[in-house]
């Protein structure tokens, strides 16, 4: 009778700490709502939206009409953090998406890509596209209503093959807000635009 007590007592404390650890996936409204928030305004209406189902994999929540596409914030990810780019963009992001959940490394990840996409496998937007990304510390972020107080948006704009010298960029920047090329000369060369923050 007690190796039955104990067998039932593992089991009630195994499954308690299974359903600890499963992560609340917010609606689908929600997703939407706080993905095209990094959007710029005017786009926020009509774009694609990227989101979470409930077992945690990516899925499309929204067929959008315009050039670009939000990606709901990770249940599984730390703080709050929400992304809108053109759609363009979406050859490489996928990619990312793809090797990232094969479990390579970043650097992995950029040396795949970096090779496929001087092979052609990987199509790059040809005059540039932008990346928005909005962000915020968990306690500012409410999943159920999806509100978002204090948030952070920065931009990134795609420029594969770019360098200093065809841009006029710095390598880094000289004081907040200052534009900068980060990974020049490569297929995921990008100006960085971080404002300063209040």
């Amino acid at each position: 009778m007690k190796t039955y007590s104990l067998i039932l007592l593992i089991l009630g404390i195994s499954h308690s700490f299974s359903y600890s650890q499963e992560v609340l996936v917010p609606t689908k409204e929600i997703q939407i709502k706080t993905a095209v928030l990094a959007a710029p305004e005017e786009k926020q209406s009509d774009a694609s939206v990227l989101g979470y189902d409930q077992k945690g994999e990516l899925t499309l929540l929204r067929e959008g009409t315009n050039e670009m596409i939000c990606l709901a914030d990770d249940p599984n990810g730390k703080g709050f953090s929400v992304s809108c780019y053109h759609s363009d963009l979406e050859p490489f992001m996928k990619r990312g998406r793809e090797l990232k959940k094969e479990g390579k490394s970043f650097q992995e990840i950029f040396d795949i890509r970096e090779s496929e996409a001087k092979n052609g496998k990987l199509k790059l937007p040809k005059d540039g596209a932008t990346l928005f990304v909005l962000t915020a510390d968990a306690e500012h972020y409410d999943s159920t209503t999806g509100d978002v107080s204090d948030p952070f948006l920065r931009y990134v704009v795609y420029l594969p093959w770019a360098t200093a010298e065809t841009t006029g960029l710095p390598l880094k920047p000289s004081s907040a807000g200052m534009p900068w090329i980060m990974d020049p000369g490569t297929h995921r060369a990008h100006i960085m635009i971080t404002p300063a923050r209040d």
